[in-house]
């Protein structure tokens, strides 16, 4: 009995760790980091080098969602959302999460340093820096903490596509355009219904008007600055009519439910901006991904 409680105990705490790292969203993240990749790869992928960057970017990514869990536990304790985490909780202590943040961060960035490129393990650095150091403090300041973290978030398909060869291309500019622009919308939609937590704890993810008229309105005009990006690969000749008519179907369906949103401002209209905006970004890479010449 004993070994099996020991064995349990033990299987319930490697998941509070597997926790602090946001695996949902580190998936995101690898997902749009092998699109770059796949993208920059014009003749052969390399597949070796392709799983290091994977690797890599995973433990910087992980890395950068414990740390920024270790930075905020005393407002994570304020909202019901958050209270459950393994470090409000205190399932896992301040020391032992930062500890393990950073030794998957410095692996991460080694990983990358050593089996991808310069360029890429630069960008990894700049994307943590900016989400701990800028992001991070941010959010309890100004509601433009938003358009900050966007750039962190947009720039695991950078990523991707420098550690083919360390050259970059408008291509991946492209990109990060994407992932930047498709934020917006989609952070708008969680803290909308978020809204009551992020106040308690004084998060400012919302301008200062309370009837969020004016932060749909952003994620409104981001879906649309978005379509006109997702369409530059068929006008620069780097994808055919199949991509443009999935990319305009998949456009039209976000500014829906962005443009409903802005006029509804309900739970059920943020839920559905929210659902959309994740079936959104991996179907428009996948997309891209399916439809490069």
């Amino acid at each position: 009995m004993q070994a099996a409680h020991f064995y349990i105990a033990s299987a319930e705490r490697g998941w509070d760790f597997l926790r602090l790292t946001k695996p949902r969203l580190g998936l995101l993240v690898l997902f749009a980091t092998a699109v770059g990749f796949c993208m920059a790869s014009r003749e052969a992928i390399d597949w070796q080098r392709l799983a290091f960057a994977l690797f890599g970017t995973a433990l910087v990514s992980g890395g950068a969602a414990v740390l920024n869990q270790v930075i905020e536990v005393r407002w994570d304790r304020l909202m019901t959302r958050t209270l459950g985490r393994p470090l409000p909780a205190g399932r896992v202590t301040r020391p032992e999460a930062f500890v393990f943040g950073v030794g998957m961060t410095l692996a991460g960035l080694a990983c990358l340093a050593l089996q991808t490129t310069v360029l890429a393990t630069c960008l990894a650095a700049v994307a943590l820096v900016v989400y701990l150091a800028a992001y991070t403090p941010m959010k309890r300041r100004s509601s433009a903490c938003v358009f900050v973290g966007a750039i962190a978030g947009a720039l695991p398909p950078v990523i991707g596509w420098a550690a083919v060869d360390g050259l970059l291309r408008w291509e991946a500019g492209m990109l990060f355009g994407v992932l930047f622009t498709w934020q917006i919308p989609h952070l708008v939609a969680i803290a909308w219904m978020h809204r009551d937590d992020y106040a308690n704890a004084g998060f400012a993810f919302l301008s200062a008007d309370a009837s969020g008229q004016s932060a749909a309105l952003h994620g409104l005009i981001f879906s649309g600055i978005l379509t006109g990006i997702t369409l530059t690969p068929f006008f620069m000749g780097t994808a055919g009519t199949v991509y443009l008519m999935g990319a305009l179907l998949l456009d039209s369906v976000l500014l829906a439910s962005s443009g409903l949103f802005l006029f509804e401002r309900n739970c059920e209209s943020a839920r559905r901006l929210f659902v959309v905006s994740i079936i959104y970004l991996p179907a428009l890479l996948g997309l891209m991904l399916f439809a490069w010449k």
